[in-house]
């Protein structure tokens, strides 16, 4: 099992299906706070965001705010969806591909400053 596991941090407007933020980093609170730093100020103000029930969420994101979503709820379907464009489209994220990168700069590049 790999010890520096990855995941792409991505935060979607879903009326838009629109990515306005992304991240690469760990599953913790320390990696959902450099997200929520990218996110847009009007965004950070006024949306509500859907999200798994995920203790790194906790404590970032305003309670009144968050929406914790239910497996199976259909909620989390925009954002699972594009998780899955991504796979097929960009090799290097996909473990089986022979392309992929264990090389975290090449999934990290720009993702501190690129919002969308």
């Amino acid at each position: 099992m790999q010890e520096n596991k990855q995941w792409i941090w991505i935060a979607i407007d879903t009326t838009t299906k629109q990515v306005i933020a992304f991240y690469v980093g760990d599953r913790s609170r320390k990696s959902d706070k450099q997200l929520w730093k990218l996110i847009p100020q009007a965004y950070r103000d006024h949306a509500t965001f859907a999200t798994d029930d995920c203790e790194a969420y906790k404590g970032v994101i305003p309670a009144a705010q968050h929406e914790v979503c239910a497996k199976g709820s259909g909620h989390a379907n925009i954002i699972e969806r594009f998780n899955c464009a991504l796979r097929r489209r960009v090799a290097r994220l996909a473990p089986d591909a022979l392309s992929f990168s264990k090389i975290l700069s090449n999934h990290r590049r720009g993702s501190s400053q690129h919002t969308f």
